[in-house]
């Protein structure tokens, strides 16, 4: 199946999103999921079932807090994985005025932005199953509501990839997957083998590399950018990361163009048995990861790098429940819904 023919299954839904309305999302829904459909959800939403129930419990709760919502698409990519299976991969802003609490997150009044990465495996052109993360405390820090602790790394509204052709992609992306793929294969020799150099960064990343990583994490500049504010925290409290292909954890990817995407739910096994990322104490308890990544190479490096982890669930998996957290923190601030007005008076 062309990929073409595969982005065109979601083409519908796409277009009710770009200014959304809810009768007709929930009628797009309906036309482009199967019955059946499993929607894998991040946390707090979970697994879910067919159309109905992703738009009762996602988002028409969404469109309530945002009732100007849009979907911005900014990377759709489709192909076939290794394994034969059909995936289109989404990443992309949900933006919206912010008026009514989401998730008991206090509205702001103002324009608010929601990276998603959301993937959909396609059969007799229907969804069969989705894989989705919202990067839901980008939209408590715009709140002012996070109540974990700050990030390391830079935040801001993810940008759309520098070259501008992530909705126009197109062409064999064997060699971007290939490289990926051996990146990935040499940055997991460390810390088995304790010398950094091992991963060689340099001979697969641009040396000024943007690293989009999710709200809780941050954006991290170039080798050092990347090595301070995400990879030296994040191995000195797990050490023992490896490939996703192990035991029962699975990937799916797709390479087209220049660009590749993978999505695993969930695609990491780690032991959290050391102190410093992200503030959680070391719990010495094995943990799984749900990322769902996309990269763009530019003269055959990695120039950009979009990941989303599913921080809330990784934050239930050691007994922190982050939503509890910011209700408490919350509690005295207004959590109705917000009237702008129109300014004509005056």
């Amino acid at each position: 199946m062309s990929t073409a023919h595969l982005k065109s299954a979601i083409a519908p839904l796409r277009s009710a999103l770009a200014a959304a309305e809810p009768q007709g999302a929930v009628a797009a829904l309906k036309a482009t999921f199967s019955e059946n459909a499993v929607v894998h959800m991040c946390h707090p939403f979970g697994d879910l079932t067919g159309s109905a129930d992703y738009a009762e419990h996602c988002l028409v709760p969404l469109m309530r807090a945002m009732p100007d919502l849009e979907r911005r698409d900014m990377i759709v990519l489709a192909g076939a994985t290794p394994e034969g299976a059909d995936w289109i991969g989404c990443m992309g802003n949900y933006m919206g005025t912010f008026v009514a609490p989401f998730l008991d997150i206090p509205p702001t009044g103002h324009l608010a932005h929601m990276r998603y990465h959301e993937f959909f495996r396609i059969e007799n052109d229907r969804v069969a199953e989705v894989q989705a993360i919202w990067d839901i405390p980008e939209l408590m820090m715009q709140a002012k509501a996070w109540p974990m602790a700050p990030q390391l790394g830079a935040y801001l509204c993810t940008p759309a990839p520098m070259s501008g052709d992530g909705l126009t992609v197109s062409g064999d992306g064997r060699h971007a997957f290939d490289h990926v793929v051996a990146m990935l294969e040499d940055l997991c020799r460390h810390p088995a083998n304790p010398d950094p150099a091992v991963m060689q960064l340099g001979k697969y990343w641009h040396p000024r590399f943007n690293w989009y990583g999710p709200a809780g994490i941050g954006t991290a500049r170039g080798i050092p950018g990347f090595r301070n504010w995400h990879q030296i925290p994040f191995l000195r409290a797990m050490p023992d990361r490896k490939l996703d292909a192990m035991g029962d954890l699975m990937s799916h990817w797709v390479g087209e163009g220049s660009y590749v995407c993978e999505t695993g739910w969930p695609n990491m096994r780690l032991t959290l048995s050391h102190d410093g990322w992200m503030g959680i104490a070391p719990a010495g308890r094995e943990v799984l990861l749900r990322s769902l990544d996309f990269w763009r190479l530019e003269g055959g490096l990695i120039r950009e790098n979009w990941v989303l982890v599913d921080l809330l669930d990784l934050y239930a998996q050691v007994g922190v429940d982050v939503l509890a957290r910011l209700r408490e923190f919350n509690k005295a601030r207004n959590l109705t819904a917000i009237s702008v007005p129109d300014g004509l008076g005056g």
